[in-house]
């Protein structure tokens, strides 16, 4: 049984500023509390967590254990992304651990609308995810279920990835679906500098980033994530 976290869960306001949200993917796996810590401490929007099940994805990574171990560690948003299938037997677990989003993929199930329900049912905002080669019309009907749109600028699977420009469109689309909803459009994959702007040009939000915020940096030496934030977030709002 999942233990429920301790931590109260963020009031999540909605704006369109640029949330940097790095991936603990990234991140060393043998300190994750102390490396979300830091992370936030350098100035992390959200902490981004990459749900792989060796199935849906070709990569093992966490379940709702680790997600309710690093809930106390997580002062900001815990940002839950589901690279799952099937998703609706874990919703619950993964409630429960803390998660204040949930994420699935559009291309997890048969019935995503149902998951959708089942995630806001459990009392956490809901999200739906794209990868690249789904059309930002998949999303059309589902709009008025989710609060946030992952739009998947690499493959999933692996951190580390090339950034897929044709993305930027879809992105593009998606903004204009979206009109006056308060849905959060987040991108995930190959986010550095130089690609940053591209997606808040396009009308994102909220950037997941892995390697570009790690890199260089440690739990006793946190300064590099902070200067990797800050970067990617001045590229970001430069065209914002």
């Amino acid at each position: 049984m999942t233990t429920l976290s301790a931590t109260p869960k963020p009031i999540i306001p909605f704006d369109r500023t640029t949330k940097i949200a790095p991936s603990i993917l990234a991140a060393d796996f043998a300190n994750f509390g102390a490396e979300c810590a830091a992370v936030e401490a350098q100035g992390a929007d959200w902490i981004h967590v990459d749900v792989m099940d060796g199935h849906f994805v070709p990569n093992i990574t966490f379940g709702p254990a680790t997600c309710a171990a690093i809930r106390p560690h997580i002062k900001t948003v815990m940002d839950v992304h589901l690279m799952i299938a099937p998703v609706d037997p874990y919703i619950e677990a993964f409630a429960e651990a803390g998660a204040d989003i949930l994420t699935a993929h559009v291309e997890a199930g048969p019935h995503i609308h149902r998951t959708l329900q089942a995630i806001r049912g459990a009392g956490v905002k809901a999200g739906i995810a794209l990868n690249p080669a789904t059309p930002a019309s998949a999303v059309e009907y589902l709009l008025d279920m989710v609060d946030l749109v992952c739009v998947m600028t690499v493959n999933p699977g692996f951190g580390g990835q090339k950034f897929i420009h044709s993305q930027i469109e879809k992105t593009r689309q998606l903004r204009a679906m979206i009109g006056d909803r308060p849905i959060h459009i987040e991108i995930d994959g190959g986010i550095t500098p130089e690609t940053a702007p591209l997606m808040t040009a396009a009308g994102a939000d909220v950037l997941v980033a892995g390697s570009a915020v790690f890199k260089g940096g440690s739990v006793t030496n946190p300064a590099p994530y902070g200067d990797n934030i800050r970067a990617i977030r001045a590229a970001a709002d430069a065209v914002a």
